[in-house]
Parts: structure tokens; sequence; C-alpha cells
């Protein structure tokens, strides 16, 4: 059986899901929606484009719906009224606001009888279930997340809407102390600040303000402000030179001791060094929309995250292959 996939909105995530489809020989992209004029677009495979408005007219011949929209204002009203009508997957990574945005799909969900599943990536994702299994295994202990180095999309775009910046770069950058502290099986509270830096580079509208742009970042809530953040002003040429890719990566790590009198000091560490945030993103979301699949066949129904899905529902081999080849 081959799993039609739809993509609902076509930036850098829905390129690398349109990709990712093509190393999974058991899935079929069977096109695009997008709020664009379909014509105005042109997909990396030549797969058919669709207005987002018309997605409903295809709603049979649809097994999965990836959302690669925003989650600011995107993914918060997409999401639910899609999964009213098809097994949706999402990459919503707003953690403060994830247990309203799962009552708000599991309801839509439950609605239609379909598998909504959310907040698939490596963070939250592959990341949070690393952090699951370590609380699991070492319950005496703490887990300690750090990212980058790596372009924050999120925070690039946050100094791009600043006035008088042409467009902008932003690394997350791990402490190498803090990561040293950790790694040696220090048990410590680690501020904002002392886990990461931030590093911008930025290109200026002619005559723009710098010092007052410089100032607007540093003291940015929610972005900079808790952070050391250090601005580097640049021509346009040397940011697409330097700073075009789209890395990321990171680490979880659990430190935590076992033994009667707690003798043993324990050291476990999960890291992604990616050359492609959102390639490696739409990765882990193909895979998880082929255990969508699954469970919507199984019967089940409803909002689902990471936690919920058994690892072999990810893979295209049969639990029979899997016992034999990895287990």
């Amino acid at each position: 059986m081959t799993i039609k996939i739809g993509i609902m909105g076509y930036g850098n995530l829905g390129k690398g899901v349109e990709c990712a489809i093509k190393q999974n020989p058991d899935m079929e992209l069977y096109g695009v929606f997008t709020r664009r004029e379909p014509d105005t677009v042109k997909t990396l495979t030549g797969v058919n484009v669709y207005h987002s408005d018309d997605i409903l007219n295809h709603k049979d011949k649809l097994d999965v719906v990836i959302i690669c929209g925003g989650s600011a204002t995107d993914l918060p009203v997409q999401t639910p009224a899609l999964a009213e009508n098809f097994n949706v997957i999402d990459s919503f990574d707003t953690h403060a606001k994830i247990p309203e945005h799962f009552n708000n799909v599991d309801d839509a969900a439950k609605k239609g009888g379909n598998i909504a599943m959310i907040s698939v990536g490596w963070d939250p994702g592959m990341f949070s279930l690393n952090r699951l299994y370590g609380d699991c295994i070492l319950p005496e202990g703490k887990d300690y997340t750090f990212w980058g180095k790596g372009v924050s999309q999120g925070h690039s775009d946050a100094i791009r809407r600043i006035d008088g910046v042409k467009d902008a770069r932003q690394y997350t950058i791990p402490v190498d102390e803090a990561l040293e502290k950790v790694r040696n099986g220090e048990i410590c509270e680690l501020s904002t600040r002392e886990k990461h830096i931030r590093e911008c580079f930025v290109v200026v509208e002619d005559g723009a303000d710098r010092q007052r742009i410089e100032q607007e970042i540093k003291t940015m809530p929610n972005y900079f402000a808790d952070y050391d953040t250090t601005v580097n002003f640049i021509s346009e040429e040397e940011l697409k030179r330097d700073h075009s890719g789209i890395p990321h990566g990171g680490f979880v790590i659990r430190s935590g001791v076992t033994g009667l009198n707690k003798e043993h000091k324990h050291i476990v560490e999960y890291s992604l060094k990616l050359d492609s945030n959102p390639e490696f993103t739409a990765s882990v979301i193909v895979a998880y929309a082929r255990a969508a699949y699954k469970m919507s066949k199984d019967g089940l129904s409803g909002c689902k995250t990471v936690f919920d899905v058994a690892p072999a529902y990810l893979s295209a081999k049969s639990p029979e292959e899997l016992r034999k080849t990895m287990l």
C-alpha cells in the first residue's frame, strides 16, 4: 500500500518534506497546497500544485496531510481545521503553548475520527523523546538541553523586522564551559545566559542607525534580552557568501546517579549536527506521517505526540524484519 501525502504550505519545510518523500518508497506525494496562486509555484519535483482553499475536494485521495506552516499564526488555526477532515501532522514548536494546541487539535481530530500528530521534529520531537528516556531511566538526575551552533530562523526573522534592517542571520551557540560542566557529571542549575550565547550578522539599509539597531536587538524581550548577544554588521555579499545555509543541531544530556548511596554517576548524551535544519525536521515528520497512517488504520483517533508512538510504527519494515535486523 502506498501512503498518499499532501503538503500544506511550500516554504523551506515543505520543500524538505518533498525531498524526504522521495527517499521513502512506500510513500507518494499527491500534491502541494498553497495560499499563493498555484501557477506561480514551481516545485522541486514537478508535483501538482493546488490552492489551499480547494483541499477538501481532494479528501478521498489523501492519507496524510503534512502541515508546513509557522507556529506563531498558521498552525494554531490550520491544524485543528484540517484535523477534522484529514489525518494530519505538524511541527508546532512553541513549547509553552503545546498543551493548549494539543487540546484544540484533539477535539477536532476526534470529531472527524482522524489521527493528528503535533510538535514533530527534533525539538520538540527527537529531543523530547531523549529527555523522557533519560528521566525514566535515571530518575535521580537532571537533564540539560543545548541548541546549536545553528541558525535560529525565528530569531533571524525577529531581527529582520527591525526598522532599517535589510537581512539578518542569528546563530545560537552553546557556552563551552556550561557544556563541559554537564558532561563532567556536575548537577548544576544553569541560567539562560550561562547556557547559550547569540551571535547576529546584520545587513542594514543605507543610512540606518546602527547603534539604535544594535540596542534594539540586544534588549529585545523573549529573544535576546536574557542572553549575551554579539551584533556584527556585514555587507549583503558577505551574508550571501558566508551565511546562506540553515545548519543547526544540539545536545540533550541526562546526568544521573544510581546505587544504594548514589555512588555511581551516569551520563547519557544525544547529539545532532545538521547541515539543513528544515530538511532534517522534514525527515522526522515524514517518518511520523507513516505512523499516523498506521495508527489511523488501526482505528485510533485524536491528537498524538511523539510520546504516544511505538517505534515500530515509524518504520516501513515489518515487525519480523525489525526483530531480526535491529533488535
